[in-house]
């Protein structure tokens, strides 16, 4: 393993988050320690409550959403490649782990991650990062992934959802309609919709927004301003686009100017 399998992976350090995070969904893997204060996380249609010095692990593609107060966490999104690669390194198979246990009361694991966090914001030398990153991973996959996937892309169990899901990301910074969704894999717009919130988890709608909000993230992390960012996905103005930031995010997206506590790792 070595520093490239970091690439373009975001920290983000939240120092309080009071609110409601809507339902949404991450490409990659969402791994977060909880320093203070309580989340009422939902994962997968399931509640459970999150406290000090816990761990939050999300695979990728789940659907989740919750409630915080007070609640002060540091997180971080490695890709599905990453955390392959690590497990190849581990059994010598080209698998994706998958973690049934969606939060871990393990005080071992809090300090592993919470020492590669703060290895990552003090900007320490990478091999230092690496071997934290390691210790921390095959940990994790040794004690809580008991169920892996082959290699290939989420969501590619059915031709027609990798044919949609391709769709929309080819066409994000375009309007999208339902008569376009359904017409691209030849279905009726009620068949459509069926088949799309089966796999999914979400409604066509509020997965292209989720999209468009995670692209416009990217966007401003690459330099854009808001305002740029907000307006090349399709947003009408800007207060539309920091609300629906904050449903997804728990946070404004002017948060992500603060260096200090967001890391585009590069």
């Amino acid at each position: 393993m070595n520093m490239k399998s970091l690439k373009h992976t975001l920290f983000e350090n939240v120092e309080t988050s009071n609110g409601i995070f809507t339902k949404h969904f991450h490409d990659t893997y969402t791994i977060g320690i909880t320093h203070d204060g309580l989340f009422k996380s939902i994962n997968l249609n399931k509640e459970c409550l999150v406290y000090k010095k816990s761990t939050r692990i999300i695979n990728p593609g789940e659907v989740h959403s919750g409630n915080s107060k007070a609640w002060k966490y540091t997180n971080f999104y490695p890709t599905i490649s990453l955390l392959e690669e690590m497990y190849e390194e581990m059994y010598f198979e080209k698998k994706i782990p998958l973690f049934e246990k969606h939060i871990a009361n393990d005080i071992k694991l809090y300090n592993l991650l919470f020492k590669l966090f703060r290895s990552v914001y003090e900007n320490v030398d990478s091999l230092k990062i690496e071997i934290n990153l390691i210790d921390a991973l095959s940990y994790l996959i040794k004690n809580y992934s008991s169920v892996t996937k082959d290699y290939n892309v989420v969501f590619a169990d059915k031709k027609i959802m990798v044919n949609s899901l391709e769709y929309i990301n080819d066409c994000l910074e375009n309007s999208i309609s339902l008569d376009n969704l359904a017409n691209n894999v030849a279905l009726s717009k009620f068949h459509f919709l069926r088949v799309f919130k089966k796999n999914v988890g979400l409604t066509p709608h509020h997965y292209i927004l989720t999209r468009k909000v995670q692209k416009a993230r990217d966007l401003i992390i690459d330099g854009s301003s808001l305002s740029q960012a907000g307006f090349s996905m399709g947003f009408a103005d800007q207060s539309h686009f920091i609300r629906n930031f904050k449903k997804i995010y728990g946070y404004s997206p002017k948060a992500l100017l603060k260096k200090n506590n967001f890391i585009f790792y590069t």
